[in-house]
């Protein structure tokens, strides 16, 4: 294979598994298989149909995290009320033992929602592939690795051959320059950029995320800007490993150890994007613009700032935009030209694969600490694993979020994908930290605004969306 002499980070990590090269498509080889209870069973019936084995059964993990109860997790299974969920978690288990694979079932102090606990037991590294049947895999470029969400089809193809066949994206690079704001965070630069090129501006492309703003991130941070790169139509998002990234490895159950560990940071530091790489796109911004987002319509781009109002569709430039966004009012029933802070609020929910990490959860105790949601609101927090949860309780977080009365809960999906109890009611209005807003996402006819864990706890407190700042 040609290679460049100047390359991305995403050509090296292609370069590096390509395995073949047929009619435009590139056979790659996958480092980390992801899997869980939704998208699997079909994959896994088709192997033992076919009398197939796992090709490399310690190349995958597998968790429970989107059908889970998040209360009683300690039954197992058996103490799920839904017959379905019970079903596809016991599936699971089932098809796990039998092929040979790591498994975290709910009640494991280890589980928990996949995007938090692969990176967590150092099973996400630098320039690796990673793949699982679930959108969101983009999380994991966090650390340098190429990640991907495939379909079921593509499970199967992936455990019987530990490859998977693909078309090779252009190149994007997102530089952020400058310094975030106080009570802006990750989240809010992900939304800001979603308005900023929209749900298709990615489309095509896997992003490098770039710049000094970026490199300021912590690892969570870092999980929750590539977590939400899907939204914007990419295929994946990447950054570049550092010192950063080595810091959060470094001892992890799944992480290199002694020699290993420096062989592989050796390996590591030659990732980072060769200087005068050429990418198809690039897009530049001060992270000074950025301030708290929150959404007010029925996908991810439709969003504005704190403190801003709601548009007015007529101002739109396209008949295709003005329509979706007459539409999303309508579900939301908001009108144009309100202020998006004031808008009363029936639940908050601080949690997801987007926003459930520690770091998250250390954001939301700091601002509710002394206060109380307010009597209306029915808030929860859903932390992302058992050990997340665990952390949380040894530093009294769990003590500060129960005074303030929210409900603290175990991990879990959750509302996120209202595939599980949590769900919201017709018409309730949920401020979330999750990363979709779409019609009926988080329960049929519930309205959802995306949001940080900073404005979802004010959110709380106040009763209505309101800037963190703005609490006296």
């Amino acid at each position: 294979m040609t290679r460049s002499p100047r390359r991305t980070l995403y050509d090296k990590i292609w370069d590096a598994h390509a395995v073949a090269e047929d009619d435009g498509e590139t056979l790659l080889y996958i480092d980390l298989h992801l899997l869980h209870e939704v998208t699997s069973p079909q994959a896994f019936a088709a192997l033992a149909a076919a009398g197939r084995p796992a090709r490399r059964p310690e190349l995958a993990l597998a968790l429970s995290d989107h059908v889970v109860p998040t209360a009683g997790q300690a039954a197992g299974p058996a103490g799920t009320a839904d017959a379905e969920a019970r079903a596809q978690l016991e599936t699971l288990a089932a098809n796990t033992r039998r092929f040979g694979i790591e498994a975290f079932p709910m009640g494991d102090r280890r589980g928990g929602i996949v995007h938090v606990v692969g990176p967590e037991q150092g099973r996400s590294q630098p320039g690796m592939t990673i793949v699982c049947g679930d959108s969101h895999t983009s999380t994991h470029g966090a650390f340098g690795a190429l990640a991907f969400g495939i379909g079921t089809s593509e499970v199967e193809h992936v455990l019987a051959t530990q490859t998977i066949r693909q078309r090779k994206s252009r190149n994007m690079r997102i530089s952020v320059e400058g310094r975030l704001a106080p009570h802006v965070h990750a989240k809010d630069l992900a939304l800001h950029l979603l308005a900023l090129i929209g749900v298709d501006g990615a489309t095509g492309h896997v992003i490098e995320y770039a710049g000094s703003a970026v490199r300021a991130l912590s690892m969570e941070a870092r999980m929750t800007l590539c977590n939400l790169s899907i939204e914007m139509g990419a295929r994946a998002g990447l950054i570049a490993p550092d010192e950063t990234t080595f810091a959060y490895l470094e001892g992890r159950p799944a992480a290199p150890a002694c020699a290993a560990w420096d062989e592989r940071l050796a390996e590591w530091c030659g990732l980072p994007t060769d200087a005068g790489a050429i990418f198809d796109r690039e897009v530049l911004f001060d992270a000074g613009a950025v301030g708290p987002m929150v959404s007010w319509g029925t996908n991810p781009s439709q969003v504005v700032g704190i403190g801003g109002r709601i548009p007015d569709p007529a101002s739109l430039p396209s008949a295709e935009a003005r329509g979706l966004a007459e539409r999303a009012l309508a579900y939301m029933d908001l009108s144009p030209g309100q202020h998006i802070a004031g808008t009363a609020l029936d639940r908050v929910f601080i949690g997801s694969c987007t926003n459930s990490r520690i770091e998250d959860l250390r954001i939301v105790a700091d601002i509710v600490r002394g206060r109380r949601v307010a009597p209306h609101v029915r808030a929860m927090v859903v932390p992302g694993s058992g050990l997340v949860k665990r952390q949380a309780e040894a530093e009294g977080i769990d003590a500060v979020l129960r005074a303030a009365g929210f409900d603290w809960r175990e991990p879990g999906c959750s509302m996120c994908v209202g595939m599980n109890p949590d769900r919201l009611q017709p018409g309730e209005r949920c401020g979330a930290t999750s990363n979709r807003n779409f019609e009926n996402r988080q329960g049929r006819g519930g309205r959802t605004h995306l949001m940080s864990p900073a404005l979802a706890a004010a959110s709380a407190i106040a009763g209505c969306i309101a800037d963190p700042a703005s609490l006296a």
